[in-house]
């Protein structure tokens, strides 16, 4: 046989056999604006969960020659339940998020598109496909979501049925070649006059003469049936066709012809469709490049129970070719801010969702903290609040930076020690906004005034300065911390923070050992704000009764008692580098336990070391921590508070409250009328000399 008859017998074979009808696939289309707000939903309410989530997508039919059909899910896909406009077509979509990325890549693909496409049969042969056909167009998106880098992999199924193998009876026909323009103009009129509520994806039409009407699709078998008895009928069955391609219709016409094979096989196996496509040209809607597709199904039987559903595929292939998964990464068209945000919300998320379902973030971030020393201590504590997701931080601090703290004190670099050195207070707020710019940081120059250290003219109104802007910064937040290294400076911010009712906590170092604690929150105002100590249970002391810092002390502070004639090395905190970095970090987990617990402040605190008392979120809240390097030992005592406190008894909070700055000022000038009023010197009058001490801040610690 010749090449040229070689040619010819092709062509003629070719003639002959039917052609198998072939779709177009979508190529999906994920809006950036998508990803933010997933990024909300999995942060908020999918959290560990891999549920499935309805997400709705939508395709048209009006895109330009050359585009391949695209799915598009929108930036609002997670929130509404239909198109976004009567003039795209609504695809009902379902999200499944994995945990990790390895879970990404090992979950069972072929197990992930059989259950959506079983979804789809059963809703096929059901006739629920019937009512809705935007199930026909449904589609499965696979997401893992790296939130610390804003990196979203994500892979998308459109599942369909290789069932029935449709031929053409008759090859795609452009509308131009077996319509008149007449009849085009009254499909496309009828189309468009469609009420909103009306499925533009997937319907049915029929033709009287020249005259096109659409209907539901669940009309088809009446007005075919009708049809086949009145010669001067046709009835289509119609799609709005994402294809642009000019002989292959879109991929939804795949499922609608499994959905005419299950319903109708017994009444009919020839279909004539409109793939109905409609551009805009120089402000004219046009039609006529749709296609007109007659196809054959077969008399095979088609299967109706889910057992025997038929084969399916779907999956989409990546952006080279290649059957895989798609990545975008949107870090680069983000605010950093943001992103610093979003990754600093999600290590403390993950604490709620993996260990603690009932931790409250939302309390911690709103805690406004005030820290009283900006040095070894506070840089460590500014630390790790904002580990804990702590916003708002003003430290205080009168010394500056010098050349031995940055090594000790982490939020301070060789850069500010130089011309003199920084104010410690200032330098520390701007490096906790170098580390997140989100912080709301403050720093805040100042001397607290102490007792025992006399008030001259010429600094009068420095001091009452001082302890008005004392007194304004306590009123503003929520949390005290003590922070200072000298046992005088911690007297009068615990004064304040006990007759305003604030949460006061206070860590202290010795060389090889700590003490942090909370201290106790009067009930001022009233006579009854310190119950006898006979009241006291045996296992727990109630937060209202605990003691503060100087509850221990049968001294009153003063200048005698912690700075006066120390040497250079005595004024400075000597201490092993790890004691101040375990303080700060069990000073911070007690505010944490604090908040998370139903009293908060007024929690109890238990006296054994396995007391039964009504926990918090994080456990118990203890009074105090007292911690022993060299022994590796860390104890939990707890003391009621002492009726003669020179810091929070009732007769010091009253003279406080009621002579305000004239009381500080005589406590200034001489700790013997601190000693008076709290009633220290009677009580020194009850006991023998001998059985009274001073303790120094590392022999408290012992």
């Amino acid at each position: 046989m010749s090449a040229r008859e070689g040619i010819a017998a092709g062509m003629d074979r070719e003639a002959r056999e039917p052609t198998i009808l072939q779709f177009v696939p979508f190529s999906s289309a994920v809006d950036a604006g998508f990803w933010h707000h997933f990024t909300q939903l999995k942060l908020d309410v999918l959290q560990l969960s891999e549920q499935a989530v309805p997400v709705v997508g939508s395709y048209t039919n009006t895109d330009a020659p050359g585009l391949p059909p695209r799915l598009h899910v929108e930036y609002d896909a997670l929130e509404r339940r239909k198109a976004a406009s009567r003039w795209s077509c609504h695809a009902t979509g379902t999200l499944i998020n994995t945990n990790t990325i390895e879970e990404f890549r090992n979950r069972n693909k072929q197990d992930l598109l059989k259950a959506c496409a079983t979804t789809l049969w059963e809703a096929i042969t059901s006739g629920q496909a019937l009512q809705d056909p935007s199930l026909l167009a449904s589609f499965l998106m696979f997401t893992f979501a790296d939130l610390k880098k804003y990196h979203f992999y994500y892979w998308f199924a459109f599942p369909a049925f290789t069932y029935p193998k449709a031929v053409y009876k008759k090859p795609p026909q452009s509308f131009t070649d077996d319509l008149t323009q007449k009849e085009i103009a009254s499909l496309l009129a009828s189309y468009t006059d469609q009420e909103a509520d009306f499925d533009q994806g997937f319907f049915c039409v029929t033709k009287s003469g020249e005259e096109f009407t659409i209907h539901p699709l669940r009309n088809y078998p009446n007005l075919r049936a009708a049809a086949d008895t009145q010669s001067n009928q046709e009835v289509y069955l119609g799609i709005s066709d994402p294809s642009t391609l000019l002989s292959n219709p879109g991929w939804t016409l795949r499922n609608l012809l499994t959905l005419a094979a299950v319903s109708w096989s017994k009444q009919w196996q020839s279909y004539k469709v409109l793939c109905l496509r409609v551009r805009t040209r120089n402000g004219v809607q046009d039609a006529s490049h749709s296609l007109m597709v007659e196809v054959d199904l077969g008399e095979e039987p088609m299967p109706l129970s889910p057992s025997e559903m038929p084969l399916c595929l779907g999956w989409e292939k990546n952006e080279r070719g290649k059957m895989g998964p798609r990545m975008v990464n949107l870090s680069a068209n983000m605010d950093p801010t943001k992103l610093a945000e979003s990754a600093v919300d999600l290590n403390l998320k993950l604490m709620r969702w993996r260990v603690a379902p009932q931790l409250n973030l939302g309390v911690v971030q709103q805690t406004r903290c005030l820290l009283l020393g900006a040095g070894t201590l506070g840089c460590a504590v500014a630390r790790c609040l904002m580990g804990w997701g702590v916003r708002h931080i003003t430290l205080v601090d009168s010394a500056k930076v010098s050349y031995s703290n940055p090594v000790r004190q982490n939020l301070f670099t060789f850069g500010d020690c130089q011309s003199g050195g920084r104010h410690k207070a200032v330098a520390a707020a701007e490096a906790l906004l170098q580390i997140f710019p989100k912080m709301n940081s403050k720093g805040v120059v100042l001397s607290i005034p102490m007792p025992g250290h006399t008030v001259g003219e010429s600094l009068l109104n420095q001091v009452k300065e001082d302890v008005s802007t004392l007194e304004h910064l306590i009123d503003e937040h929520d949390a005290i911390f003590l922070l200072m290294d000298s046992r005088e400076s911690r007297w009068l911010p615990t004064v304040i923070g006990a007759a305003k009712q604030k949460l006061v906590l206070t860590a202290a170092l010795g060389f090889d050992s700590f003490l942090v604690m909370r201290h106790g929150i009067r009930e001022v105002g009233t006579e009854a704000s310190l119950p006898s100590t006979t009241a006291i249970p045996r296992n727990s002391i109630p937060g209202k009764m605990l003691g503060c810092y100087f509850c221990n002390d049968v001294v009153a502070p003063g200048n005698v008692s912690s700075t006066h004639d120390r040497t250079l090395d005595q004024q400075c905190t000597v201490t092993r580098p790890g004691v101040s970095y375990l303080a700060a970090g069990h000073v911070t987990e007690l505010l944490a336990a604090i908040l998370q617990h139903p009293d908060r402040g007024l929690a109890e605190a238990s006296v054994k070391e396995q007391g039964n008392v009504k926990e918090g979120v994080l456990g118990p809240v203890p009074h105090s921590l007292r911690g022993f390097l060299g022994r590796h030992q860390l104890l939990t005592p707890a003391s009621t508070a002492f009726d003669q406190c020179s810091g929070c008894c009732r007769e010091v909070l009253k003279a406080y409250m009621e002579e305000g700055f004239e009381f500080l000022l005589k406590v200034f000038n001489s700790t013997a009328y601190l000693e008076e009023v709290s009633g220290l010197s009677r009580l020194h009058h009850c006991v023998d000399d001998s059985q009274v001490w001073e303790l120094s801040d590392e022999e408290d610690m012992e």
